[in-house]
């Protein structure tokens, strides 16, 4: 057994790559440790290509639950289909390492990230990213470079490598940063409204340490590494019909790509490929000719269209749209589109169109979470949609596909920072975006779209949110940074950059590359040609609504909320919860109390919100030496009565304090069921009270 480990200190902290120890059938197999932290990533390359259009790349990483000690929750006790997590973890895998092999590329790729053992303070998903690229590196796969990835946050204005748990739950920055030796190729997360600079300086710092990584990722491979795979020219059309599709095609193509609607552009170019294609097969009779011929003409066509359209954003600095390079598509917005909804809104940009609404609920309708760093529960939710129909397709509608999560996460990460504090606004808030119509961006336009529809359903968020989406078109040392591109342009062109926020700053960001990186001046250029969309976007929001509505709708839940002594908790839940249903019946409301003793009462209807208060002031409230009560007696013994001054408590009358004068028997003066006037006189360090009727009587003047 040939065991071959490297290691390299990543923020005062070793992260070591091991291989030839496990997992030796797979064709690249590392595990990857950091603190007590340790993930084993498996890449596997078949030999035989296959009929694809695309590289059959495909990512699974997966969480154990026994790999931080903890039992999965439901009958089956057997880890399921993917979690957020997982897919949001796998598509961070999955986007810096695509790149990297040859487009023309068919054998089967597939990496596997398993968890082994979970330490809190060393996140996994950076390690398996990392480790992901080692595996195939070191296997015959034929990836042109490895890559890696760090994490980089800001903590009390210090940046911060490979932080621990209590810094990321600190940073106003957590980003996750991945590139090659000399380029940042991808960054994913958050901030709470940073500057574009402060952005700038953290993908440098993150440079550095990604090469630091690189480096021992390629001493691992000189000591482990299999020959890789000859993968040969890509296939070349024929060149006769190259010819012709370049000398015949390119009027027809240029006027098609003039066209400023989608499905109308689309179907323009491809008529007059299909007109080129058919003078092209009426020179021949035989049928495979013909076939052949066909697919190369369709392939010359491909890259007559992206050389034509890169051509013209590089030098007459003109879009397929007719736009110029930063030029934002019209914009409209409607606000309180579904009545019943709490909050709605309609947000549309050229041809990409979300509509999204907002309900309100309680603390009990909160996600609940199980996560390797503990449970979690979530106030705040975000669900996009992306049907079949918002681009004119007709497919089967099954589950979420990992495009839709991730789209979904970063647009609900986008509105983190402004969201208000459980203790200013104690609701649960759920936003559902649904895409009616998509081209380009529409993860951008669910951010807008929340926004508007929070502020319909008035909620009081710091500020609005927009998000815009970024493209680059690079041809040697020229380019063009595109402002809020189609889905065309982000077909053919070479990078897709996402940035939200408010006036102030970023509050996330998003970046795949399609090149080998881009340099620090291409990013200050498009992060701020972002700002300026970003701001032009908020202004175009502003028209439908400005700020937050005063009043809540008229169907969401109001919230009142009272604090009770947390002694008090018990007696308002009851046993077995008995009491707390029992007022939720009773009024028709929602109640929630959790362990500081704060109380949320849930109703649309204020006199039943106000009578389920004032049944649980009765439960809980406490007696006060001094104080008045009615009481209702209970029980009756030979030294006195026990009396009920409200639900749930009672106190004792000695018999001595029943009546001014000598009381022989306290049937006598009371009997079970009377209600009667008491003063509390004592309350002793056990909660035991003391009443007395004779001194209820002296206040009396009786």
């Amino acid at each position: 057994m040939n065991i071959v480990t490297r290691s390299v200190e990543i923020g005062g902290k070793t992260i070591s790559f091991e291989t030839g120890k496990l997992a030796k059938q797979a064709s690249g197999a590392v595990v990857v440790r950091c603190g007590d932290s340790t993930v084993l990533v498996t890449a596997v390359c078949t030999e035989a290509f296959r009929v694809f259009d695309f590289l059959p790349l495909t990512v699974d990483y997966q969480d154990r639950n026994g790999a931080n000690g903890t039992i999965p929750g439901g009958f089956l006790k057997r880890e399921g289909h993917a979690s957020e997590r997982e897919t949001l973890t796998s598509r961070l895998i999955d986007r810096p390492i695509r790149p990297m092999f040859p487009k023309h590329f068919r054998s089967e790729l597939q990496i596997i990230a398993t968890t082994l053992s979970f330490d809190p303070d060393n996140e996994t998903d950076v390690l398996a990213l990392c480790g992901a690229s080692a595996a195939f590196h070191i296997s015959e796969a034929p990836m042109s470079a490895p890559i890696a990835g760090v994490r980089v946050c800001r903590v009390g204005g210090k940046y911060v490598v490979n932080p621990d748990q209590e810094d990321r739950d600190n940073a106003d920055i957590n980003l996750i940063i991945a590139g090659t030796r000399d380029a940042i190729t991808m960054v994913e997360g958050g901030a709470d409204e940073a500057s574009e600079e402060a952005m700038l300086d953290c993908l440098d710092l993150a440079q550095g340490y990604i090469r630091e990584i690189i480096d021992t990722i390629d001493d691992l491979r000189s000591e482990a590494g299999k020959d890789k795979l000859e993968v040969g020219d890509p296939p070349q059309p024929d060149v006769k019909v190259q010819k012709y599709i370049e000398r015949y095609g390119k009027k027809s193509l240029v006027k098609a790509l003039a066209i400023r609607g989608k499905h109308e552009r689309r179907d323009a170019l491809k008529a007059a490929r299909n007109a080129l294609i058919e003078k092209i097969a009426a020179k021949e009779t035989d049928e495979e000719v013909i076939a052949a011929k066909t697919a190369d003409a369709k392939t010359s066509w491909e890259k007559l269209l992206r050389k034509t359209m890169r051509e013209q954003v590089i030098s007459e600095r003109t879009r397929i749209d007719g736009r110029a390079p930063d030029e934002i598509r019209d914009i409209w917005c409607e606000v309180g589109v579904a009545p019943r909804a709490h909050g709605s809104a309609l947000f549309t940009r050229g041809e990409t169109q979300a509509y999204v609404n907002i309900a309100l609920g309680t603390e009990l309708d909160g996600q609940r979470l199980e996560l390797p760093t503990g449970k979690e529960e979530r106030t705040w939710m975000l669900t996009y949609y992306f049907q079949p129909f918002c681009t004119g397709e007709a497919r089967p509608l099954r589950g979420p596909k990992r495009r839709e999560v991730g789209h979904g996460a970063l647009a609900r990460r986008a509105l983190i920072p402004v969201l208000p504090q459980k203790q200013d606004f104690p609701y649960v808030m759920r936003s559902t975006s649904e895409v009616l119509e998509s081209n380009g961006s529409s993860s951008m336009a669910t951010v807008c779209g929340s926004t508007l529809a929070l502020m319909d359903a008035g909620v009081p968020i710091k500020a609005p949110v927009a998000g815009i989406a970024m493209g680059l078109i690079k041809e040697d040392d020229d380019y063009a940074v595109l402002s809020d591109i189609l889905g065309d342009e982000d077909h053919l062109g070479d990078m897709d950059f996402k940035v939200t926020g408010t006036t102030n700053g970023i509050t996330a960001f998003q970046m795949d590359c399609k090149i080998d990186g881009v340099s620090r001046e291409i990013m200050a250029k498009a992060l701020a040609q972002a700002r300026e969309g970003r701001l032009y976007i908020l202004e175009e929001m502003s028209q439908s609504i400005a700020e937050p509505r005063e009043e809540l709708s008229a169907f969401a839940p109001r919230i009142t909320t009272i604090h009770i002594k947390t002694d008090k908790i018990r007696d308002l839940i009851g046993p077995g919860g008995k009491v707390i249903r029992s007022i939720q019946e009773a009024c028709s409301v929602r109640v929630t109390v959790d362990d500081s003793g704060r109380v949320d009462v849930a109703s649309s209807n204020q006199d039943l919100t106000d009578k389920a208060i004032q049944m649980i002031r009765e439960i809980t409230q406490e007696a006060e030496i001094g104080a008045l009560y009615v009481g209702v007696v209970k029980r009756i013994v030979d030294f006195g009565a026990f009396v009920e001054i409200f639900p749930g408590t009672d106190g004792l009358i000695h018999i001595s304090h029943l009546a001014h004068g000598r009381v022989d028997k306290v049937t006598d003066v009371l009997q079970e069921g009377d209600e009667v006037l008491v003063r509390v006189i004592d309350v002793d360090r056990s909660g035991k009270i003391r009443l007395s009727r004779k001194e209820a009587l002296d206040s009396l003047g009786a």
